[in-house]
């Protein structure tokens, strides 16, 4: 099962309101995100190319545009 990352306001609000963090360490965690995001992409692309006719129908998405997001490179949104 994966789950999927999700983006709340508390969590933000809670990173807002902490110190500022060195700029190295800012960097790193910018990269951090970054490569999440590439990762994420990647595993759901590869996923999305592997579902059957019957599991895209139930999602909505045809074959064609499962095939071109699914072809995609990761670090494309």
């Amino acid at each position: 099962m994966t789950i999927t990352a999700t983006h709340s306001p508390s969590h933000t609000s809670y990173l807002n309101s902490r110190a500022t963090l060195p700029v190295l360490a800012q960097a790193a965690v910018a990269f951090a995100v970054l490569v999440t995001k590439w990762s994420n992409r990647q595993r759901s692309r590869k996923h999305l190319r592997h579902l059957s006719a019957e599991q895209l129908k139930d999602i909505g998405v045809s074959r064609q545009d499962a095939h071109y997001q699914g072809t995609l490179p990761f670090w494309r949104p």
